[in-house]
């Protein structure tokens, strides 16, 4: 049994993300696996409502070649369309898995494992029985969401934690969280430390002078968005700027207030050029919100920092509020743009204080490996 549905929460796209890493290092290390990788859907209703230009799902289509961000010639990639919001179309849900089981089925995907990260893949689950792995890296069920989506996201979560023969935990929040009615494996995420070291010259849309770099997605439920804006005013007052690298899903209003306040948003880049921003800030940034749906995080980005030895100043998140790092600078919100700013511009020469500790993603791939052979095995003693 060589064959994996991946459900994701993200698309395989040039931002390269946890599930790219892990996929990509499977499929290095076994090249007779064949994977179908479910992006997100397209849903062109609510682009427009955002001014954003509607477009259907790409649908069913050979995955990049390696050289181009792809994984081998077993990858395969879905982009469904999601035509109707869920409140008007009751049965979206399992048309959109029904869509999923017949993309696998024509590529001769008799019985798969399936790995689960969006919690939708339940309805997959559901449909199928496929052995399966739910790979938990965000706590939606604690993210703030409207009454009916969270009461959905509940019901998918608990089938989950119930019926997948594996659970994968990306955090120790949620080893707690998640662990204290079932078992589950701790795959923390990682960083490819051989890129990230390697010297890369100043990106053109990095600003002149000193900069502050938050590399991630400008998401609110991440984010802390006044706070980035007190530190730009802050930092304007010395010549500086915030300098926010990776996809922003902002609606216009958030965006206008972030760039009136003087914060360059350089949006999502290419996965080979994410290192020249980290390398010659002068400090990194993590101006996130304190929340439990944040506790639940292992952000990727700290792995990422870790590798180009920046100084950096974050708040008070899972993940560094533990670390007896000298580079790191933990400030609540009230102290945050200060510490920012008592850092720049820095002194210290890429790659300054980088050590060999940093995690690599070969040995998280290591770890999901074993997670998949023991699914098949538990597959094979069923069959």
């Amino acid at each position: 049994m060589k064959d994996l549905v991946v459900i994701s929460l993200e698309p395989w796209d040039e931002v390269w993300r946890r599930n790219q890493h892990l996929v990509a290092g499977l499929m290095s290390r076994d090249p007779g696996l064949r994977v179908l990788f479910v992006e997100p859907s397209a849903d062109p209703i609510h682009a427009a409502s955002r001014g954003a230009r509607p477009r259907r799902g790409r649908g069913l289509r050979p995955g990049p070649p390696s050289e181009d961000g792809g994984a081998g010639d077993g990858l395969w990639l879905l982009q469904p369309t999601k035509w109707l919001p869920r409140r008007v179309d009751r049965r979206a849900d399992v048309r959109w898995a029904r869509r999923i089981v017949a993309a696998a089925s024509h590529l001769g995907f008799s019985r798969p494992l399936l790995w689960v990260n969006d919690p939708s893949g339940a309805e997959v689950l559901d449909l199928t029985g496929w052995p399966a792995v739910y790979d938990i890296t965000d706590d939606w069920i604690l993210a703030d969401r409207p009454p009916a989506e969270h009461e959905r996201l509940v019901r998918l979560d608990t089938t989950l934690l119930q019926r997948c023969e594996e659970v994968v935990v990306c955090s120790p929040g949620l080893v707690t969280s998640k662990g204290r009615e079932r078992d589950v494996t701790l795959v923390p995420n990682a960083v490819d430390v051989a890129s990230y070291r390697l010297p890369r010259p100043r990106p053109d849309d990095l600003p002149e002078g000193p900069t502050a770099v938050y590399l991630g997605t400008v998401h609110r439920d991440r984010m802390d968005l006044a706070l980035c804006i007190r530190t730009a005013r802050e930092l304007a007052a010395t010549g500086a700027r915030l300098v926010l690298v990776g996809p922003t899903p902002l609606d216009a209003t958030d965006r206008a207030a972030l760039e009136e306040a003087g914060i360059v948003l350089v949006g999502a880049v290419h996965r080979d050029l994410v290192p020249g921003y980290l390398q010659h800030a002068d400090v990194l940034v993590v101006p996130h919100r304190v929340t439990p749906f944040t506790d639940s995080l292992d952000p990727i980005k700290l792995y990422e920092y870790r590798a180009v030895g920046r100084p950096v100043v974050a708040t008070p998140v899972a993940g560094v509020r533990d670390r007896t790092d000298p580079r790191v600078v933990v400030a609540d919100s009230e102290t945050f743009p200060s510490e920012v700013a008592a850092r720049l511009p820095s002194t210290s020469v890429f790659p300054d204080g980088t050590g060999d500790d940093v995690p690599r993603w070969q040995d998280r791939v290591h770890l999901m490996a074993g997670v998949l052979d023991r699914l098949r095995a538990q597959a094979r003693l069923r069959a």
